[in-house]
């Protein structure tokens, strides 16, 4: 009966200090946050205290009104969030396509594909922006959205391929022969059976990809030259030009550019730890 209690009481202990030590580690990593949130309402003067107050004295509610009426703040959230949805919804489908030909498809060559897709995983994109941008200027797409948006409707991203390959090969091949015995052709089965079967991996792939485009600075800066078309990405950039050190308005206009990422997370949280545990999954 003793060991039973000190066993009970050993463990009660252990997960006591397991959560006190989560809740340090969420507070030291909320750390920051709170100090941009608490910044984002001081005076300049007293963002460069020292040593740091993370209370606000002299609460300046203005400074998110003046981050709007300094730069064309709410214009730069609508194009990012247009070019985010739109990228994402085109990652989404044209890379869940190339994964299902991976993961179902019986072609030759398959496997070297495969290995190109992972290879491509590892080649950094720095190094195809020369290439890039004259094949986009012999288009005539120059500040235009179509260099941020059309590459994610030509495939998707080589992670995104690779999240739905692994995905789809837990999903038996008799389900695909099942609904061709059914009269169902290829697509009809992607589209009215997979799609529904493997929300956790659409839902990430979605997510990662809004994520990306969101924060994408370079492609902007390369593509844009009219401040009207401008992201959130170059507009943070723009006013931290202008404001040179007026840290106050910068932490303001970061945290009105993060809550859009913050939504569309809480959401989707649960969908995505489900779709990143498919990565995981041994290459087959």
């Amino acid at each position: 009966m003793l060991l039973g209690s000190s066993h009970f009481w050993r463990r009660r202990i252990g997960s006591a200090f397991a959560y006190v030590a989560l809740f340090a580690v969420c507070g030291w990593m909320l750390l920051p946050i709170v100090w941009a949130f608490s910044s984002s309402l001081k005076p300049l003067d007293e963002v460069y205290a020292i040593p740091p107050k993370f209370t606000v004295g002299d609460c300046q509610g203005s400074n998110y009104l003046q981050v709007i009426t300094q730069l064309p703040f709410g214009r730069m959230v609508l194009n990012s969030t247009w070019i985010s949805v739109i990228s994402a919804a085109g990652a989404v489908l044209t890379s869940s396509m190339a994964g299902f030909a991976l993961a179902y498809g019986k072609f030759r060559g398959r496997g070297a594909c495969f290995a190109l897709v992972l290879v491509s995983l590892i080649v950094p994109t720095q190094g195809l922006f020369v290439t890039r941008y004259l094949l986009f200027a012999e288009l005539g797409w120059i500040d235009t959205y179509k260099p941020l948006i059309v590459p994610a409707w030509l495939g998707g991203g080589a992670f995104n391929v690779f999240l739905f390959r692994q995905f789809l090969r837990g999903i038996p091949r008799s389900y695909l022969e099942a609904a061709c015995l059914d009269g169902a052709t290829p697509w009809q089965f992607y589209w009215y059976v997979l799609l529904p079967s493997i929300r956790p991996a659409v839902v990430t792939a979605g997510l990662l990809s809004f994520v990306f485009h969101w924060h994408e600075f370079l492609d902007p800066l390369m593509y844009l030259s009219d401040l009207r078309q401008y992201p959130v990405s170059l507009g943070l950039r723009m006013l931290q030009s202008q404001s040179g050190t007026w840290m106050n308005l910068l932490m303001a206009a970061s945290l009105i550019a993060l809550v859009p990422i913050v939504l569309v997370f809480v959401l989707c949280e649960w969908q995505v730890i489900r779709g990143l545990e498919a990565v995981g999954r041994p290459i087959k």
